[in-house]
């Protein structure tokens, strides 16, 4: 591991919380998930995509032009993704006349990585959704960085796996995990991550194409609150 490198963490903050739900009836320490990205190196931005849930209002509860205000959940969850020193990235859900409803930051998400790429040498993505198959294959073979991976293994899509240059299963670092109710640990400092929980892949058959040179512009996030946090999808 090179210590010297810069780092970019995307969370998808949705699909990790689903997963460790799911999984593990547990939420996600969003503190600790960055820190076992990192693994010891700078953090340039870290960044997460969140859904609001329906209806909440983006204003303070005091002004007088609101009528509701954020439940005191997910304004939990949002404060404590903020004191990780997560940087966020809001989208209200969207609800259709037909009530159909989408809540998907994937878009968003690959911008920042590729709008940012010139001031990180790595960038780690925390999702398990296969859909950022694409985003992987151009930062590695487009713009010559190295991506890791960092999801729930077991709710992870076997290209994503593939496509990245490693791949930290967290099923296997109990630290991420937060029963519900409990408040998490304070912020310390934190051994390297185990060896069977990272799957170096094989190295690049080719060189990079290129490196990006485009300015930086972005950042997001840290630990859950008791709320659920929108929807989510996971492929």
């Amino acid at each position: 591991m090179n210590t010297s490198q810069r780092v970019g963490i995307f969370i998808d903050a949705q699909n990790l919380y689903h997963s460790a739900k799911h999984l593990h009836n547990a939420r996600v320490n969003f503190a600790e998930l960055v820190s076992v990205a990192a693994n010891g190196r700078t953090v340039f931005r870290a960044l997460a995509y969140v859904v609001k849930s329906e209806g909440i209002a983006t204003t303070d509860a005091g002004s007088t032009n609101s009528p509701q205000v954020e439940p005191v959940g997910e304004r939990l969850f949002f404060d404590a993704l903020r004191n990780a020193g997560i940087e966020l990235r809001l989208k209200d859900l969207q609800v259709f006349a037909g009530g159909a409803k989408k809540a998907d930051w994937d878009v968003g998400l690959a911008v920042d990585a590729i709008r940012t790429a010139g001031a990180y040498d790595v960038a780690v993505l925390a999702t398990g959704d296969g859909d950022f198959v694409p985003l992987i294959e151009y930062l590695r073979w487009g713009l010559g960085k190295q991506v890791e991976v960092i999801s729930f293994g077991k709710a992870t899509s076997g290209k994503l796996k593939e496509a990245a240059d490693r791949f930290t299963d967290l099923d296997d670092v109990r630290r991420v995990l937060m029963q519900p109710g409990s408040r998490g640990a304070p912020r310390r400092r934190v051994p390297p991550v185990a060896r069977n929980a990272v799957r170096p892949r094989r190295e690049h058959r080719g060189a990079p194409l290129r490196q990006s040179s485009s300015p930086a512009s972005t950042r997001r996030l840290g630990e859950a609150g008791e709320a659920r946090p929108g929807g989510s999808r996971q492929r």
